[in-house]
């Protein structure tokens, strides 16, 4: 018999996710007055396509085998889950929907929803029914919860895409169960334990993506002038916040071209692709787990597997997705990643690289690939691989990336940012300063 309260509604829980606005929130520009840029899109098609420009096996043969960059191989999968957390797109990859009409059906908040759903009484059978107040995992520990078919039990099914992101997120509900039980060995009530544990959880989160994650992928000086100055092209007012689709199909589609070609689950195991091999949307195969350590640095471990460098090009995993990840497809291009990447851009009327960085006061690249202007996409890419040695990102998709997503969390009264600008994490760390390992390997182990 449980001792622990039924789940009840946690109605005034300063991070709920009942305030997302009904049938979506609307996305919007961030460059208003530029031109579409409007490429052929034939001609974007076999740029993404298998041997064309953005196919990396071919340049993989010529540099002799590795395309590492300097970052872990963990962070563009971090990428990923926050990218699961504010936006979500379902608009056809064909388009026939105006850009202005699109509705993004999560809440433009980085707040946890694709985590907690609606909590313990909107969504009961993400929880303990024995103790409401935790996430309920599967039977080791190192799942989440499946129904007899083996569907997730999810705060967001495209956390359960591949292995990378279904792991971040079981060591979110993780993170979580931990936090209730710090809380609880601290005599909090056990009316207030869950709200509290979720809004820990949720700042703490909020905290490594301004000062772990941002600061790998555009830089800390960029970091410190957008906190410090605010948004030069993005700063939405509280409560009026929406996703820039300069962001949500271009810049932050970056994390692609990071992936690797194969990775190392356990120390000396094998490499596998991402794709078909390590894909989800059901229980991995003979209990298959990922040790964390292994694509992020952990203090007592050695180095982690790097990321891919940014250049443009995607590993071969991406530019044949399997049909779990793409569903039925009229077009075999389709499959590929970088072509959906080049045609959303299309479809929804980005400018060009070029007319961006002009306007941002950068001098444009050169390098003549596109001779009508690049896709946007594409040339973030590629200035990563030309101006920061495909490490991070450059000036034109730093800016966006930096701006959008400070920008969000200044514009949610329920943020850190928003409520308490200075505060700083609460929970251990391993070294000086709190990183996203401490949160989700607290104890250096998968």
């Amino acid at each position: 018999m449980s001792t622990h309260p039924a789940a009840r509604d946690h109605c005034l829980s300063a991070v709920r996710a009942v305030d997302r606005p009904t049938g979506g929130a609307q996305y919007g520009r961030m460059f208003h007055g530029l031109d579409r840029l409007g490429t052929d899109p034939h001609e974007l098609m076999r740029a993404g396509d298998h041997g064309g420009i953005c196919d990396a096996a071919a340049e993989l043969d010529r540099i002799g085998g590795t395309d590492d960059a300097t970052e872990a191989a963990g962070w563009p999968f971090f990428g990923q889950v926050v990218a699961h957390d504010t936006t979500a797109d379902r608009s056809p990859i064909g388009g026939g929907i105006d850009p202005e009409a699109l509705r993004n059906a999560r809440s433009p908040k980085l707040n946890l929803e694709m985590v907690y759903a609606d909590g313990p009484v909107g969504s009961p059978y993400l929880f303990d029914l024995q103790d409401p107040a935790k996430f309920l995992l599967g039977p080791d520990g190192y799942d989440v919860p499946r129904n007899q078919q083996g569907v997730a039990l999810i705060g967001d099914p495209r956390n359960d895409v591949h292995l990378f992101s279904l792991t971040l997120h079981v060591a979110f509900l993780r993170a979580h169960n931990r936090i209730v039980d710090h809380l609880r060995a601290n005599g909090v009530a056990e009316q207030d334990v869950f709200d509290k544990a979720r809004i820990t959880l949720t700042w703490h989160y909020q905290w490594i993506v301004v000062h772990d994650f941002l600061p790998r992928l555009v830089g800390r000086s960029l970091v410190d002038e957008v906190l410090e100055e605010g948004g030069k092209w993005f700063s939405p007012e509280p409560m009026k916040a929406f996703i820039p689709l300069e962001f949500a199909d271009a810049a932050y589609r970056y994390g692609h071209g990071q992936i690797r070609h194969a990775y190392r689950l356990v120390e000396g195991g094998p490499e596998y692709p991402l794709f078909p091999d390590l894909v989800g949307f059901g229980p991995q195969p003979g209990g298959r787990r990922l040790d964390l350590s292994q694509i992020f640095d952990v203090p007592g471990h050695p180095p982690a597997q790097r990321a891919k460098r940014l250049d443009g090009r995607l590993a071969a995993s991406l530019i044949g997705l399997p049909e779990q990840v793409t569903g039925a497809v009229d077009e075999s291009a389709y499959r590929s990643l970088a072509v959906r990447d080049l045609l959303r851009g299309d479809t929804t009327g980005l400018p060009s690289g070029e007319a961006v960085a002009k306007l941002l006061g950068v001098d444009p690249l050169t390098d003549g690939t596109w001779p009508g202007g690049t896709p946007l996409w594409f040339y973030i890419l590629k200035e990563s691989e030309y101006l920061a040695d495909g490490d991070r990102l450059g000036p034109v998709g730093g800016r966006i990336v930096a701006e959008v997503l400070i920008g969000l969390l200044r514009a949610d009264p329920a943020s850190y940012l928003s409520l308490e600008p200075d505060w700083q994490p609460t929970l251990p760390a391993a070294g000086p300063v709190f990183g996203l390992a401490d949160l989700l390997i607290p104890d250096g182990s998968h």
